[in-house]
């Protein structure tokens, strides 16, 4: 049986899919952009403090399904520049210093809302 999560600690979906779906010990969060779940409004800056808020909202994500950091196990993230690989890589390697997940990284034309970086994540216990 799945699971449906949802935390107002993280930005609501803004279409027909779940902030993310448990099953079977393994939680799957759908593509995070950096949507400050307060204001409801993208973070100001740029891929640095979008991959920040995007980060933070995963993490809000694990908290509520009760998951850590440690349990992911893939990332998958879709840059709108790869020119930006690097600055969003700095961010990213602050929340997986330790034995990071397995990661995917892929240029994409557009992404929702005009953002910089999206980051979908799977988690397992």
């Amino acid at each position: 049986m799945k699971k449906i999560i949802i935390t107002d600690k993280a930005p609501g979906a803004i279409g027909p899919y779940s902030q993310a779906v448990e099953k079977n010990r393994t939680l799957y969060i759908s593509g995070q952009i950096p949507m400050d779940p307060e204001t409801g409004k993208i973070v100001e800056g740029g891929v640095k403090e979008q991959t920040e808020q995007v980060m933070k909202n995963i993490t809000a994500i694990l908290e509520e399904s009760g998951y850590m950091m440690k349990d992911v196990v893939k990332s998958t993230v879709f840059l709108t520049d790869m020119n930006n690989f690097q600055d969003m890589n700095e961010v990213y390697g602050k929340y997986y210093d330790v034995e990071p997940p397995a990661r995917s990284a892929y240029q994409v034309g557009k992404l929702p809302l005009d953002v910089m970086v999206e980051i979908e994540t799977i988690a397992m216990k």
